[in-house]
């Protein structure tokens, strides 16, 4: 991103260029592995990405909070307090985080605010908690919150939660906050508890795969999924307390598995309780330098999320199988939520070509839809620049 070309935008659309503004970064993510764990307590291991949301904002002495994007043409005004859901659906995640703050205790000013984003629209690499972070950060270091990292993070999933209205975990906002450079995030969802790895894939890169395929998060069956989770943990607390599925080992919950009396919700927990295994195996093997490791690990994944947890779809499934037959494809799995978005594959850097091509020209001849291909270069998490 120019940043020189957004603060030109910036004033542009509100003038005055003898006000200066301020401009903050925030990242999207890409989860290595570990899907549908975090609001089970579990395990994940994401990335941040390069691609991400600036925000070029200043406050305007006004009691008028302005919001644009470079990404639409949706402009938005709203007074400094009293926050309530806009129908341009975009601003109601920096709002989200604004109504956080304020409960809070902190009050709003007027602002001026422009946002642009190069994260692909919907493709399931978190635009929404990049909008969110970038907020958060930047309100922080506007005001002087003194807010650490953590509480940012939090205020960002609650604003989805709470105000957006999307029942995630807190995996994608922690991954935009507390991202690095060169190295993926081991978190504990229960405990917020985490280790910055370092991903050293030799030759190997992270291709993302985006099916094309339009899906929205609160429409799909995300919350389902949540509540089939939910009613297994209640099966089993009957016999044995436990709150979540992340607290059980995947042995034991092989010995407790006879509890959940439908078949289905029994096939969910699987997944969860399998995935969260494979998360500790396969953070193991990239320490261990055993990157064959990591993408069987990978590629059991995906299988498991179809089978198990049933959130892929033709699309992504067409787009993972297509890519395991490509020679120097580690492992491929979906990423995100499922039901259309993307996938990412660990690809030797001499085979991304190839890879393109291949799985591009048999995806479309499957789907109809032409997919895109993106570098998952891993950066930084959410700053001001």
């Amino acid at each position: 991103m120019d940043v020189q070309s957004l603060h030109e935008k910036f004033f542009e659309l509100y003038t005055k260029k003898d006000q200066v503004c301020r401009t903050f970064f925030a990242p999207g993510r890409v989860n290595l592995i570990g899907e549908h764990t975090d609001y089970n307590g579990g395990y994940v291991f994401p990335c941040a990405l390069q691609y991400g949301t600036y925000l070029a904002v200043r406050l305007n002495g006004s009691d008028q909070i302005n919001f644009a994007t470079t990404n639409f043409d949706q402009r938005c005004s709203v007074p400094a307090e009293g926050f309530a859901r806009q129908d341009k659906k975009w601003v109601n995640y920096p709002l989200g985080v604004m109504d956080q703050l304020v409960k809070r205790g902190f009050q709003m000013k007027g602002m001026d605010l422009l946002f642009s984003g190069d994260v692909p629209n919907a493709a399931g690499l978190s635009s929404s908690a990049s909008i969110e972070m970038v907020t958060a950060v930047a309100m922080n270091a506007l005001y002087n919150m003194q807010l650490n990292m953590i509480d940012l993070i939090k205020i960002g999933q609650k604003a989805e939660n709470e105000f957006v209205g999307v029942n995630c975990g807190i995996m994608d906002q922690f991954a935009s906050g507390m991202g690095k450079t060169d190295h993926a995030v081991y978190l504990d969802c229960a405990t917020l508890d985490y280790e910055q790895v370092p991903l050293v894939l030799g030759e190997y890169k992270i291709v993302i795969s985006n099916t094309n395929k339009r899906r929205g998060l609160t429409d799909s069956k995300y919350n389902e999924r949540r509540s089939e989770c939910e009613s297994s943990v209640e099966s089993i607390a009957r016999t044995e307390p436990v709150s979540f599925l992340g607290e059980l080992t995947f042995s034991r919950f092989l010995d407790l598995q006879h509890l959940i009396p439908d078949e289905t919700v029994r096939r969910r927990a699987h997944h969860v309780v399998s995935e969260n295994q494979r998360v500790l195996d396969a953070v193991k093997a990239l320490k261990e330098s055993d990157l064959a490791l990591f993408g069987e690990m990978m590629n059991a994944s995906h299988d498991s999320l179809r089978d198990d947890y049933e959130v892929t779809g033709i699309e992504l499934d067409t787009l993972v199988d297509e890519a395991r037959k490509v020679e120097g494809v580690m492992g491929s799995r979906m990423t995100g939520a499922g039901f259309g978005g993307c996938t990412v594959s660990l690809v030797h850097k001499d085979a991304i070509d190839r890879f393109i091509t291949e799985v591009g020209s048999a995806y479309h001849a499957k789907t109809g839809l032409k997919p895109d291909f993106y570098l998952g270069e891993v950066g930084d998490g959410a700053k001001e620049v």
